[in-house]
C-alpha cells in the first residue's frame, strides 16, 4: 500500500508512519518542514520519503499557479492508495485570541482546501481520503450519547470541524472514498496532552476540572493507530467516525483513575471560574466542555479495541 500523511511529524503521524513501515508499506510524509530537517528529527522513519508542500499557506500566485500543481509532493499523491490529513496546528498552543482562533481555523481548512484541490488535477485520485476531523464538531452536549448521526454544534470548535469536513468531502466528487474521523483526547505516556495533565498530580494538587460532570472522550494512542489502520484495509468505511474508545468517562471518573494509577490523591478541584480567568474561551472548548462520543461506526464495521476501559488504557501506558 502507498500512503501519503501530512502531520507525520507529529505524535500521531509519526507513530501511524512507523506502524506502515513496520509491515512494509511505501510512506511519503508531506511536511512543512525542509525534507532534511524532518528527516534528521525522525530518524525512527528511515523508510519515510519526506516532501516538502505548503501545507496551509495562504494562496498566492506562486502556490496556485498550475505549475505547482506538477510539484513532486503533487506526484506523489497521483496514484496513491490513500491520503491521511492529519495537518494542523495545536489547538493548545497557548490562550486564545482571533490571531489564534485564525490560525487553527486556517491550518485546518486551507490546507484540506489545498489538498483536495492538488487531487482534483490528478489523473488517478487517491483511493481514500482521511481526514482528521475532532469530536468537536458536536459542541458542548452534556450528558447526550453522541454518534456519528448526532447534530453538530455551534461554538467555535464546531463550526471549524464543519467547515474542515466539507472541505475534505469535496473529494468524494472525484471518486475518492472520504472518511473524517473525529478524534477524542488521545492518550500517549511521552506526546500529546497527558504527560502535561500529569504534573498537578505529582505536585499532590490534583484533582477534576470545574465540577467534573463533563464527559471526556478519549483513545489510546496505540488503538487510534489501529484504528486509522483499520479504516485503510476496510472498503466499506466512509463518511465520519468517532475515533474514541467505547467507554467514555466524566472528567471526575478520569481524574480518580489518574489518581489511583499515579498513587497520588484525587482532591484538589480547579473551579470553573478560575479555569476561565486563566484561559479566557478556551477553557470552556478543551476542559469544561462535554463529549460523550462513543465509536458507534468503527463497531459496526467489526473494530475491536484493546483498550476500551480507561484503566486498562492508563495502566498500558504508565507500564511502558
Amino acid at each position: 500500500m502507498h500512503v501519503v500523511i501530512t502531520g507525520g511529524t507529529g505524535f500521531i503521524g509519526s507513530r501511524l508512519a512507523a506502524s506502515l513501515l513496520a509491515d512494509g508499506h511505501s510512506v511519503v510524509i508531506l511536511t512543512r518542514q525542509s525534507p532534511e530537517q524532518a528527516k534528521a528529527r525522525h530518524p525512527n522513519l528511515s523508510g519515510v520519503t519526506w516532501l516538502s508542500w505548503p501545507g496551509d499557506a495562504r494562496p498566492n500566485r506562486h502556490t496556485d499557479h498550475p505549475d505547482h500543481l506538477r510539484a513532486p509532493w503533487t506526484n506523489a499523491l497521483d496514484g496513491a492508495d490513500a491520503v491521511v490529513h492529519l495537518a494542523g496546528s495545536s489547538i493548545a498552543a497557548g490562550r486564545w485570541n482571533q490571531k489564534q482562533k485564525a490560525a487553527i481555523r486556517q491550518s485546518r481548512i486551507e490546507s484540506t482546501r489545498r489538498l483536495v484541490r492538488a487531487l482534483q488535477h490528478l489523473s488517478r485520485p487517491p483511493r481514500l481520503l482521511i481526514c482528521a476531523s475532532a469530536v468537536g464538531y458536536y459542541g458542548s452536549r452534556g450528558d447526550d450519547v453522541l454518534t456519528e448521526q448526532s447534530e453538530p454544534g455551534n461554538d467555535f470548535l464546531a463550526s471549524v470541524c464543519r467547515e474542515w469536513e466539507a472541505e475534505a468531502e469535496a473529494a468524494a466528487s472525484l471518486g475518492t472514498r472520504v472518511v473524517r474521523l473525529r478524534t477524542g483526547l488521545v492518550l500517549d505516556a511521552k506526546a500529546g496532552a497527558l504527560p502535561r495533565m500529569l504534573l498537578p498530580y505529582r505536585l499532590l494538587v490534583g484533582g477534576p476540572l470545574g465540577d467534573g460532570r463533563q464527559w471526556m472522550a478519549w483513545i489510546h494512542i496505540r488503538d487510534h493507530v489501529r484504528l486509522i489502520r483499520f479504516l485503510l484495509e476496510h472498503p466499506a468505511a466512509s463518511g465520519p467516525v468517532n475515533g474514541t474508545a467505547p467507554e467514555p468517562v466524566t472528567n471526575r471518573q478520569f481524574s480518580r483513575i489518574l489518581a489511583r494509577k499515579l498513587r497520588r490523591p484525587s482532591w484538589v478541584a480547579a473551579p470553573a471560574p478560575f479555569l476561565r480567568l486563566a484561559l479566557g474561551e478556551m477553557a470552556d472548548a478543551l476542559l469544561l466542555s462535554s463529549q460523550r462520543a462513543i465509536p458507534q461506526q468503527a463497531v459496526n464495521w467489526g473494530f475491536s479495541f484493546q483498550f476500551p476501559r480507561l484503566d486498562e488504557a492508563l495502566a498500558d501506558l504508565f507500564r511502558r
